[in-house]
């Protein structure tokens, strides 16, 4: 796999200061049992590879938790998950610069890829932002920034929409 510019590590932090790193079962916003840095342990569970490879499983992770390795191998499987998404579904997001591609890899962390739009259906997901995602590919980086604040996610996790709009507005890290 052909590894793009961004730093993995900022985006490991990032990941973990937008949605926290629980060592113990909780429940997110949405009311999903969750894990670790975001895992939902509801829609996602632990996957096949991950029971192997960590000895772990929805159920032994909900009576005893998850050390820091396995919660560390959890979120790196997920990132794997989510480039694998962008890469399928919005290719050209590796021609952007390392702190953009990490705010859509963030997003795409936070809402999933979701699906287009179709007759009879909604678009969800990050691929719900066609505006946005084509002012991206654009370069109009500052209207994208500002499509992001306006959007009912934003509303939903505030400060987090700030600091990635702001990224995707500048090209560097925020503060």
């Amino acid at each position: 796999m052909t590894r793009s510019p961004y730093d993995r590590a900022k985006l490991r932090a990032q990941l973990a200061r937008h949605e926290g790193r629980r060592l113990r079962v909780y429940r997110c916003t949405a009311g999903k049992l969750s894990i670790g840095i975001g895992r939902n342990l509801d829609d996602v569970g632990i996957r096949p590879a991950e029971q192997k490879a960590l000895g772990i499983t929805v159920a032994s992770v909900t009576r005893n938790g998850v050390t820091d390795a396995q919660c560390d191998a959890l979120v790196e499987s997920d990132i794997d998950g989510v480039e694998r998404d962008l890469d399928r579904e919005l290719p050209w997001w590796r021609t952007l610069s390392g702190v953009r591609q990490r705010v859509l890899l963030d997003m795409c962390f936070n809402l999933g890829i979701g699906c287009r739009a179709a007759p009879g259906r909604k678009a969800r997901g990050l691929l719900a932002f066609i505006n946005t995602l084509t002012l991206i590919r654009l370069g109009n980086y500052t209207a994208a920034a500002s499509a992001m604040c306006v959007s009912l996610w934003a509303r939903q996790v505030g400060e987090r929409a700030t600091r990635l709009a702001d990224m995707m507005k500048t090209g560097k890290d925020a503060a």
